[in-house]
């Protein structure tokens, strides 16, 4: 029979108690959009857990099943798992449905490494859930000047513009491969947005498409074929006219990572290459700004 250790801590706003419990009956939070990968920071904390234990508890909640559904220490599970840990400690919290998808979303967005995909799915779980509270709470009066929408309410909490955030949701409107493209790179947030209105098989022809012209929508052509989607005028002829179509030429500079590495320390991240890059272009901005003013 498993034992749980406690001792008292202090949270603001409740009091409780950390407890370790073992990572068997840890669970994982349904439909949890933020992925768990394997990679440098993942090893990162591997270590640190190996080295010091798990400095910060998670959040948990009692299952009606039995054991506990994980609200935020995901990544700290699997980590405990991997340095062959039994147990994890954690605070049991007694939560609703709409409370534990706030915390969930909330404590996830905080990190660096966050495909587009999955801040997509969590905007639009917690933007359902500050809704539900607002039905319950009069918290989306449509009243002037009372409460906010549940879109603004999100996008004050996450420092985003409110249709920024409107975008990103419209990304869960995508079929798999489309969002794939997102993730990495090679559609950009707007274009992606506007192609979320194509019907799935409109959306399921425009990906045939890319694969075949090996071309990528832009701006205006994603809102050509929104138009023609919305006018029920899209086909496969007309939308290979609008991504056969020559785009001009932009001049680029590509930096690979294997050109900056030799640079940089090896144990250096690509985020902390990219923040050591970005200083240095806007200190020597900077100071072309001072001798010009001169």
């Amino acid at each position: 029979m498993l034992t749980s250790h406690k001792r008292k801590i202090r949270t603001p706003g409740y009091s409780a108690s950390v407890r370790a419990i073992s990572v068997f009956d840890l669970h994982p939070f349904p439909n949890h959009p933020f992925k768990v990968r394997s990679d440098e920071s993942m090893q990162a904390t591997i270590d640190s857990i190996k080295a010091y234990g798990v400095l910060v508890p998670a959040i948990v909640r009692p299952r009606k099943e039995g054991g506990y559904e994980i609200i935020a220490g995901h990544r700290r599970k699997y980590a405990c798992e991997q340095a062959g840990l039994d147990t994890m400690p954690v605070i049991v919290r007694d939560l609703n449905d709409d409370e534990a998808t706030i915390i969930m979303v909330d404590s996830n967005l905080q990190r660096e490494n966050i495909l587009p995909s999955e801040r997509a799915q969590a905007y639009k779980m917690k933007m359902e859930a500050i809704k539900r509270q607002g039905e319950r709470n009069d918290l989306t009066s449509c009243q002037v000047g009372t409460k906010l929408r549940s879109d603004e309410k999100l996008a004050e909490d996450t420092s985003e513009s409110a249709r920024t955030v409107q975008r990103y949701i419209r990304l869960t409107e995508l079929i798999p491969p489309l969002q794939e493209l997102v993730d990495d790179k090679r559609i950009g947030l707007t274009p992606a947005s506007e192609i979320s209105f194509l019907k799935p098989k409109e959306q399921e022809l425009l990906m045939t498409t890319i694969e075949s012209e090996q071309a990528i929508p832009s701006l205006s052509q994603a809102q050509r074929l929104k138009k023609l989607s919305q006018e029920g005028k899209l086909n496969e002829d007309n939308m290979l006219g609008i991504m056969s179509e020559t785009k001009k030429d932009v001049e680029r500079v590509t930096l690979t990572g294997e050109v900056l590495r030799k640079y940089f320390p090896r144990s250096y991240s690509p985020k902390q290459i990219e923040d050591t890059i970005m200083r240095l272009i806007e200190t020597w901005y900077r100071k072309r700004q001072q001798e010009h003013s001169r």
